[in-house]
């Protein structure tokens, strides 16, 4: 598979009411582009780039009808280059054919609970990744640990990463 990096810019977008989507601000990738990316691709598939200045490693594009795709771009990254919807952004990506490398620490925790384990394994890799991204993206060894101890208690209860996240901020 041969793929090309994309070089372009793009006007941030957001979903008013779009199932799951609702809210999402995202770059839309049409099928033509889509398809330098990674050809012949209609599934999920993980890039890697720029947006503006920011480097971005192992992104999900999401797939949307049509061979589009959208790349979300979450708060944090909207923070980091100071955009919103409707502004524009220079965007640089290409196929992330990468490993994905999950949490060390979150792993290790994970093995000391068995039946956390038994439920994370049930998951599909992407929602294993939500764990493993958000447990990684905090800024102190405090919050990373409130994270796992989370993250094992919604995993040990049955809970996906979203049920376990509105789990936690019903708690407060």
């Amino acid at each position: 598979m041969v793929s090309i990096m994309i070089e372009q810019e793009f006007e941030l977008k957001r979903y008013d009411k779009n199932g799951e989507k609702t809210g999402w601000t995202f770059i839309e990738i049409p099928s033509k582009l889509s398809q330098k990316i990674k050809p012949d691709t209609r599934t999920t598939y993980r890039v890697k780039g720029f947006i503006d200045s920011l480097e971005i490693k192992q992104v999900a594009v999401i797939p949307i009808g049509e061979g589009d795709f959208i790349l979300p771009v979450n708060a944090e990254i909207r923070r980091t280059i100071r955009k919103e919807e409707g502004q524009k952004v220079n965007v640089r990506l290409e196929f992330d054919g990468s490993e994905f490398a999950f949490s060390g620490d979150f792993l290790a925790c994970l093995e000391d609970d068995p039946r956390a384990m038994e439920y994370f394994e049930t998951l599909t890799p992407g929602h294993q990744r939500y764990f493993s991204k958000w447990i990684e993206s905090a800024k102190t060894i405090e919050t990373k640990t409130k994270r796992i101890t989370q993250a094992l208690y919604g995993l040990g209860n049955g809970m996906g990463y979203p049920e376990m996240i509105r789990y936690f901020k019903g708690k407060r």
